[in-house]
């Protein structure tokens, strides 16, 4: 009886509460997820850069290798997170329960095979995620301790975005709050007051990725939620697995190209030396501050629209879209704004080098500059991935970090040097927002009507 009142509870929550206000809600936790795990990977890039341009170099190849671990994570994460959201606004907890457990259990194994490929072949790997010979001693310290924290990382990922499309973002908010004050108070600690240099940003971005995951677990073992992790409820059926990847595969795509694009970008600025790559790596933490409002505000979007798909009350969905959009492109607009003009102070923060800030304050400008009209693209690959159009999700997921990017990359520097590194990525945003508008126009003309009641 006690689990039938939390069911109805939640229903009644997800698809009577005006939406309004039920994105607010949903949003604000996730916002505050986001910008502090994002301040976290700040204090990390912060307190490495004064240890040496090389070693800042080194905060962008390891940036490229946690995009692999999330885009392993947020396929598992998403692909049942969005499944388990629709069951349960179909009112069915059982199948919940089986699509969490597999997802928890199959993002584990991967984590632990992930960890010893990339132990294995660690030097090959730093390489290929665009190191250079001097930042390679940096680069690899770094990567040993995430890759030996990859499995807690993985399924760290999953947990969080299963609490999101159950409608309980608040308690996903408090695991990666802790972990991230957790990660900025170690920094310092270790990195000078025990002089261990890089390795004591490895070990404290370890540690608390490890105690964060531990927190989002205690919520499901204490019974916080809807959805269980235990093997008696792992999937036999192979479909099962294929339809978590399947709807998972749109983050794949994202997180897989974000790390692919992030390694893309290293070894094109890495032709004109380690301040470059130094430069890159500052802008490319600093410029996510805003994208991670914008990814925040989105992701309160994906479990009212994912929930009330499943309750078929279509109307809602609509509603919920347009308003994330409008709230998050104002927001994120106000954020670029500052950015913009504050680009120099910003870029001195970090590394107070000539050349770095030659390069590094012309490129936070112009990232800032165009990070206003992302919300459209992202909400809408939300959308069409939280409702289960995989194919459509998958496309516009590939769109920012590979179908736009890729091509720029490649092109860009070749024509204009440096200024062409600096505005690959702008250029993508924008053209990001332009192809996704179809796609929105498409889906909201073929909404269904809601059901009767």
């Amino acid at each position: 009886m006690e689990e039938v009142g939390k069911s109805d509870g939640q229903y009644k929550k997800m698809t009577e509460t005006p939406v309004a206000r039920l994105i607010l809600k949903m949003s604000a936790p996730t916002v505050v997820s986001m910008l502090v795990t994002n301040i976290y990977n700040l204090a990390d890039t912060y307190f490495v850069s004064s240890i040496g341009t090389s070693a800042s170099g080194a905060v962008g190849i390891v940036f490229a290798l946690m995009s692999i671990l999330q885009a392993v994570g947020f396929m598992m994460g998403h692909g049942s997170g969005s499944l388990i959201s629709m069951k349960l606004g179909a009112k069915d907890v059982a199948s919940a329960k089986r699509l969490a457990s597999t997802a928890f259990f199959t993002a584990l194994t991967l984590g632990v095979i992930i960890a010893l490929l990339g132990l294995t072949f660690l030097t090959p790997l730093m390489y290929l995620l665009g190191s250079t010979d001097t930042i390679l001693p940096y680069a690899s310290s770094y990567a040993r301790f995430i890759l030996a924290a990859a499995p807690m990382m993985v399924v760290g990922f999953v947990m969080n975005n299963i609490l999101r499309y159950e409608g309980k973002a608040a308690f996903a908010m408090v695991g990666l709050t802790f972990g991230g004050v957790l990660n900025m108070a170690l920094d310092p600690l270790f990195i000078f007051g025990l002089d261990m240099g890089i390795n004591g940003a490895g070990l404290a971005t370890a540690i608390s990725q490890a105690v964060s995951s531990l927190i989002l677990l205690s919520m499901f073992l204490r019974g916080k939620t809807q959805s269980e992790f235990n093997i008696k409820y792992v999937s036999r059926n192979p479909h099962e697995y294929l339809k978590i990847l399947f709807t998972g595969l749109p983050s794949m795509l994202r997180q897989g190209l974000n790390s692919i694009a992030a390694m893309m970008l290293n070894n094109a600025a890495a032709v004109y030396g380690d301040p470059a790559v130094a430069a890159m790596s500052i802008v490319s933490r600093v410029s996510f501050i805003i994208l991670a409002v914008g990814i925040g505000i989105g992701q309160g979007l994906q479990p009212v629209s994912s929930f009330n798909y499943g309750a078929r009350l279509y109307s809602r969905v609509r509603k919920a879209y347009f308003f994330t959009v409008a709230y998050g492109t104002s927001v994120c607009t106000i954020l670029s704004a500052i950015g913009v003009f504050a680009a120099d102070v910003i870029v001195r923060q970090f590394r107070d080098d000539p050349e770095v800030l030659t390069i590094g304050i012309p490129a936070l400008k112009a990232q800032c500059a165009a990070c206003g009209v992302i919300v459209l693209y992202q909400c809408t690959s939300m959308l069409y991935q939280s409702v289960g159009r995989s194919i459509g999700a998958a496309v516009l997921a590939s769109l920012r970090s590979g179908v736009c990017f890729i091509p720029l990359i490649l092109l860009l520097p070749r024509l204009f040097g440096v200024d062409g590194i600096i505005w690959a990525q702008p250029a993508a945003d924008i053209l990001s927002a332009l192809v996704a508008t179809p796609f929105i126009v498409y889906f909201i003309k073929t909404m269904p009507q809601d059901r009767k009641l």
